[in-house]
């Protein structure tokens, strides 16, 4: 085998792995969020203890990264798309946590009972796995009008998130423990708006890794 046969294979086995990690973590967030709306502790448990497979894939993907770097000396293009992986990696694992912080809230509050149904929180959680989906389909094709695309989906999950906030802070009262539950699915909307500014990140570089301009799609 060649070494630039060595190297497509090599390149391709690292973005596969990418994918699958891109995978796991959109499965992560939507069952996170189902945990907390159904008060699931052992779904919330089960996402806590599958956070390190992910932190394992992301070293993986940084190692495969580093060495195609060092041993194939890639083109300023391929150097690019190796670059934008293994921050992308990053990106991901830190989508990953945001899941655990959600599943996290989930154990908190199971054996309570929910003071009103969580309806805008499952929104959100599709907004941002689309988004991931989107902007890791704009990394595997280099496509910038796909990637710019975030911007208007980040934009929706920031009015949900507005929502949430607007809707729980005027139901807080003198009440301990039903404040302690207000503020935690406070904190599990703050996680996904987070999760959206993640997928933004990633398609930010997907433009810079195109074009090699940077473009801010948070205004």
């Amino acid at each position: 085998m060649d070494t630039r046969t060595n190297y497509h294979q090599s390149l391709k086995a690292m973005q596969d792995l990418l994918m699958h990690m891109g995978t796991t973590v959109e499965k992560q967030i939507y069952r996170a969020v189902d945990s907390l709306k159904n008060l699931d502790g052992a779904l919330a448990q089960s996402i806590i203890d599958e956070d390190d497979a992910l932190d394992q894939m992301m070293l993986d993907i940084e190692d495969r990264c580093l060495r195609l770097v060092a041993l194939q000396q890639p083109m300023a293009g391929d150097l690019r798309i190796i670059t934008m992986a293994g921050k992308l990696a990053v990106d991901l694992e830190r989508i990953a946590d945001h899941a655990v912080d959600i599943a996290k809230i989930t154990r908190r509050l199971t054996g309570e009972e929910l003071i009103k149904p969580i309806v805008d929180l499952p929104r959100m959680a599709d907004l941002c796995i689309k988004m991931l989906q989107e902007s890791l389909l704009a990394y595997t094709e280099g496509n910038v009008n796909r990637a710019a695309y975030m911007a208007e989906l980040d934009d929706e999950v920031d009015r949900i998130y507005s929502t949430v906030l607007n809707e729980v802070m005027p139901m807080m009262s003198n009440d301990t423990v039903r404040n302690k539950q207000l503020m935690q699915l406070m904190m599990a909307a703050h996680y996904l708006e987070r999760v959206a500014d993640h997928a933004t990140n990633i398609a930010e570089g997907v433009i810079f890794m195109v074009t090699g301009k940077r473009k801010d799609l948070n205004k």
